[in-house]
């Protein structure tokens, strides 16, 4: 298996990190983002950021949604699911039918 080659970068804030991906996202900024508490605060970065981007930021806006319709949100993946299942559960809620 060949490694991929990091590149040192910097973000705007000034931070440094090593990437091989030609994703933009800093790593540091990132985890300085994620919330302390909440549904949001469970998932992975880009799933998180995925809801963001629809504009889904609490439960009830989650639940008006199908499985469907989130799984096809890039940077989704099948590991979310139970999260947020869990997530409307806790609240009394489910995903869109």
């Amino acid at each position: 298996m060949v490694a991929t080659e990091k590149s040192l970068r910097t973000c705007e804030n000034g931070h440094q990190y090593y990437k091989s991906s030609d994703c933009p996202t800093c790593p540091v900024c990132e985890n300085e983002r994620k919330p302390g508490e909440g549904f949001l605060s469970i998932l992975s970065a880009p799933a998180r950021r995925a809801l963001e981007h629809e504009g889904i930021t609490t439960v009830e806006q989650l639940a008006k949604r199908s499985e469907k319709e989130i799984m096809k949100l890039h940077g989704m993946g099948p590991a979310s699911l139970p999260k947020l299942r869990a997530a409307l559960s806790e609240e009394g809620l489910s995903f869109k039918a």
